[in-house]
C-alpha cells in the first residue's frame, strides 16, 4: 500500500502540475488583458462607476457643497462684519476729532474771556494808579507850589531883613515901605 499511495500521489501531483503548466500556456499571461474576460471587467467597471456616482452625488458631493456655501456664507458675514467696524472706527473718529476740535474751541474760548477779564482787571488797576499818580502828581505840586511861595516869602524876608541891615551900616534910614516896594520890583523884575 505504500507503493500504491506513494505511486498515487506522484500521478496526481504530475497531473496538477501539468495541469497548471496547461493552463498558464493557454492564458497568454495577464489574466485583465485575456480577451476573453473583457465583457465582465466592463460590465463590473459600469457597475462600479454607477455606484460611485451615486455615493458621491447623494453623499459626498452634497456634504462638500454644503462646507462650500458654509464657508462663503462665513467669509461673506466676516467681511460684512469688518466694513461694520470699519465704519464704526471711521465714526468714531470723526467723533474724536470733532470732540477735539470742539475742546479747542472751548478752550480757545475760556483763554479768550480770562484774557477779557484780565485785561480789564489790568485796565481797573491801571486807571486806579493813574488816579493815584495823578492825586500824587497834584499833591506833590501843590507842596512845590507852596514851597515856592514860602521860598518866596522866604528870600522876600530875608532880602528885607538883609537891605535894612545894609542900609542900617551905611547909616542911610528908609521906611520898611519903600524897602518892600523896592525888594518887590527887583524880585519880579529879575524873575522876569
Amino acid at each position: 500500500m505504500s507503493a500504491e499511495t506513494a505511486a498515487g500521489h506522484a500521478a496526481e501531483t504530475g497531473a496538477t502540475a501539468a495541469g497548471h503548466a496547461a493552463e498558464a500556456a493557454g492564458s497568454g499571461g495577464m489574466p485583465q488583458l485575456d480577451i476573453t474576460t473583457f465583457p465582465n471587467q466592463i460590465i463590473w467597471l459600469v457597475i462600479a462607476l454607477v455606484v460611485l456616482y451615486f455615493i458621491l452625488s447623494r453623499v459626498a458631493l452634497p456634504r462638500i457643497g454644503s462646507v462650500l456655501a458654509e464657508r462663503t456664507g462665513t467669509i461673506t458675514n466676516d467681511i460684512a462684519a469688518a466694513e461694520t467696524y470699519k465704519q464704526q472706527a471711521a465714526d468714531a473718529e470723526a467723533a474724536y476729532h470733532k470732540a477735539l476740535d470742539d475742546a479747542r474751541a472751548a478752550a480757545a474760548k475760556v483763554i479768550d474771556e480770562a484774557r477779557a477779564d484780565i485785561q480789564k482787571d489790568l485796565d481797573v488797576a491801571i486807571a486806579k494808579a493813574d488816579a493815584e499818580i495823578a492825586a500824587r502828581t497834584a499833591e506833590s505840586e501843590a507842596r512845590i507850589a507852596d514851597i515856592r511861595a514860602s521860598a518866596a516869602e522866604a528870600v522876600s524876608e530875608v532880602a528885607k531883613d538883609t537891605t535894612k541891615e545894609i542900609l542900617g551900616a551905611f547909616g542911610v534910614k528908609a521906611d520898611a515901605r519903600s524897602v518892600t516896594a523896592a525888594i518887590n520890583a527887583r524880585l519880579k523884575g529879575g524873575a522876569a
